[in-house]
């Protein structure tokens, strides 16, 4: 299966995605939603906020341009809320997975979502 399958499939086709992206751990855009433009900067922050995360504590998060206040974060996960929506960000070995939901999607099922596909590519060795 392509990244852009998981993106187009098993994030955005599940209805409890808003838009998401896969990218690489370097900042590298593997896989994005049509509109969803996570940038190398932004993406690199965050992979930084998974060693130590007190920066985005402090700061917020950026995706897409959209500042973010981080809600939870740790070396495998960072959710971030604005507003009604939020953004639910999970690493794994290579991968950092970014998912964003609106005010019709509850954050624990986007969160579930997201960090099913990123243990499923954990167990793949990704």
């Amino acid at each position: 299966m392509s990244w852009q399958s998981y993106v187009d499939t098993n994030l955005v086709g599940t209805g409890l995605v808003t838009v998401a992206s896969i990218t690489g751990h370097d900042g590298s855009v593997w896989a994005t939603s049509p509109g969803f433009n996570v940038s190398a900067d932004e993406i690199k922050k965050l992979v930084a906020g998974f060693n130590d995360p007190s920066p985005l504590r402090a700061s917020g998060m950026f995706i897409n341009g959209e500042k973010y206040l981080v809600l939870k974060a740790d070396d495998r996960s960072i959710y971030g809320k604005k507003g009604t929506g939020g953004v639910v960000t999970v690493k794994t070995g290579g991968a950092v997975l970014i998912g964003l939901y609106n005010e019709k999607i509850q954050p624990g099922q986007c969160a579930n979502v997201v960090e099913k596909l990123a243990d499923y590519l954990i167990e793949s060795g990704y």
